[in-house]
């Protein structure tokens, strides 16, 4: 299949994100854009159709493609990205702090959600994200210790992901989400500057290894200001 147009929207999407297209430019024409990378008309109207879905650009008829306003970090729905990932990605300023490191027997919600028999342990992790000198995001993972025996602080506050594949040699392979809007907790205020809002966005994850092994349950809880939520589908 040829995937050339991903390789035409991933290097426009660095460049909107890094600032070189700014917001209300305009982009290339599409001549220009075959031009430049060498590709069909097709393939650069694949590529612009997707930034378009995923809200970097509007096009419009007769004039050509703007480029959006992006001032939020966007999260994939579909597949699994790390924090550092999509931070490294758009060149935010970003940092995350280690809250709690503990071994636990998990609540009885937690273990329901982990598929756990009652006494078997998890990784509790907090970590707070700081964005552009703001604590936005509260991550609370809940790791099966039988998959991951040793963490570290070091590991949870630089990349979990790469820790997990790089060190143990495991390999993340997908996971389901669910998306809500919650009051903010005593635990949220605490950890997050919430400024004037009581509401966050929560985003509940169940991560998968490639062996189908449920290892991870995360509650993502997000200042709603800060962040939108993409995904991309094609019929």
């Amino acid at each position: 299949m040829d995937k050339k147009y991903l390789r035409v929207y991933n290097d426009i999407v660095s460049q909107i994100e890094s600032g070189i297209y700014e917001p209300t430019s305009m982009l290339p024409s599409e001549k220009n854009l075959i031009s430049h990378y060498q590709v069909s008309r097709d393939t650069v109207r694949k590529a612009l159709s997707m930034l378009e879905q995923h809200g970097y650009i509007q096009k419009t008829k007769g004039k050509g493609s703007f480029v959006l306003d992006i001032n939020k970090l966007n999260f994939p729905v579909s597949g699994v990205v790390s924090f550092k990932e999509i931070t490294e990605r758009s060149g935010r300023n970003a940092k995350t702090t280690v809250e709690l490191l503990e071994k636990q027997i998990p609540r009885e919600s937690i273990r329901k959600n982990l598929e756990l028999n009652a006494e078997e342990p998890v990784w509790k992790i907090v970590r707070s994200r700081t964005i552009d000198g703001e604590k936005v995001i509260l991550d609370k993972d809940y790791v099966v210790c039988k998959y991951v025996d040793h963490l570290t602080e070091e590991a949870c506050q630089d990349s979990l992901y790469e820790y997990i594949e790089g060190e143990l040699g495991l390999k993340v392979a997908y996971a389901n989400k669910e998306i809500t809007v919650q009051m903010a907790t005593d635990e949220d205020r605490k950890y997050l500057d919430l400024k004037n809002f009581d509401m966050v966005a929560v985003v509940r994850s169940y991560t998968y290894l490639v062996d189908t092994s449920l290892f991870q349950y995360t509650e993502s809880r997000h200042r709603p200001d800060k962040f939108i939520f993409v995904d991309f589908a094609r019929r």
